[in-house]
């Protein structure tokens, strides 16, 4: 159902459920994502895998359907021989995708448009570790355009995503500045640091005074460090933090698998609602069914 309300509205009024990972959910309809775009790619010969995908996560309870755009840039597409306006059209589908997928649901769904770090485009695990030697301005100048073309497909919001460095997300910010949608920043963590190593305190400091940013946190991390980072990123800010981490399992960007246990536990939600969490959900190996019993868990709470 397409929504009545803005996201922020709708924090504002309570809790609101994410989706989980979308790579997952596509491997788990069959899908093979063995390539430097990763799920975008199925922008261009699957994109009837990506709106099931986000329908899967609709029927479990989802109401805010990130879109498939967070590894979908420029210069990935210009590497695969994909022109610059076809590369437009394709960031523009994926907030379609996701739309669809929403609309065809019984509860309000909201479409984050997934604005991915310089590290994602690299597509070898730099997300997870930040300083990649170049400055707030050429960084800026990176994310602009997506930014702006994915803006103008009229997504609810912008979701600056699995940010790993306080830096990009001053060029996020900056570049996000004016687009006309609101946005929300989540940071890549490891313990009470960003990934590249700056105190959370001063990396959610850069959102505090921003109008434009309706909640804060962050995702793709270990579940066990989210209880602490969102008391952190409620006391800095005073916004509706956003949590949404992964698995539990880690990366091997090497050998492109994921390795070790999965600890995502929704029963967590809680505690993060507690310490000011109003977006949660979860990103990467969290599937349908634990974003169902966090739904029920939401829903449940007083």
């Amino acid at each position: 159902m397409k929504p009545a309300r803005t996201l922020a509205a709708a924090l504002d009024g309570g809790t609101v459920v994410l989706d989980g990972g979308l790579s997952n959910q596509l491997k788990a309809q069959g899908c093979d994502l063995s390539d430097a775009l990763w799920s975008a790619r199925l922008l261009v010969d699957g994109p009837q895998q990506i709106e099931a995908a986000h329908a899967a996560y609709v029927r479990a309870g989802a109401q805010v359907l990130i879109t498939s755009s967070y590894q979908a840039t420029y210069e990935g597409f210009a590497r695969r021989g994909v022109p610059r306006d076809e590369a437009s059209a394709l960031l523009a589908r994926s907030v379609e995708l996701a739309r669809r997928a929403g609309e065809a649901g019984d509860r309000e769904v909201w479409v984050a448009a997934s604005v991915g770090p310089y590290g994602a485009m690299l597509a070898d695990g730099s997300e997870y570790r930040g300083r990649y030697g170049r400055s707030v301005a050429e960084l800026e100048r990176f994310h602009r355009p997506r930014i702006e073309t994915l803006a103008a497909a009229g997504p609810d919001v912008l979701a600056l995503e699995t940010v790993p460095d306080a830096d990009e997300a001053e060029a996020l910010l900056r570049a996000a500045d004016g687009c006309g949608v609101p946005v929300w920043l989540s940071y890549s963590i490891a313990g009470e640091r960003t990934r590249a190593g700056q105190p959370l305190a001063d990396a959610f400091a850069l959102a505090a005074d921003e109008d434009q940013v309706i909640a804060v946190g962050i995702n793709c991390c270990d579940p066990a460090d989210t209880d602490r980072a969102v008391e952190i990123a409620a006391t800095v800010t005073g916004k509706p933090v956003v949590v949404y981490p992964n698995s539990g399992e880690q990366w091997d960007a090497a050998a492109r698998r994921w390795r070790g246990d999965a600890t995502f536990d929704p029963s967590r939600v809680r505690a993060w609602q507690t310490a000011g969490a109003r977006l949660v959900g979860g990103c990467c190996r969290v599937t349908p069914t634990a974003i169902a019993e966090l739904t029920t868990l939401t829903t449940a709470s007083p």
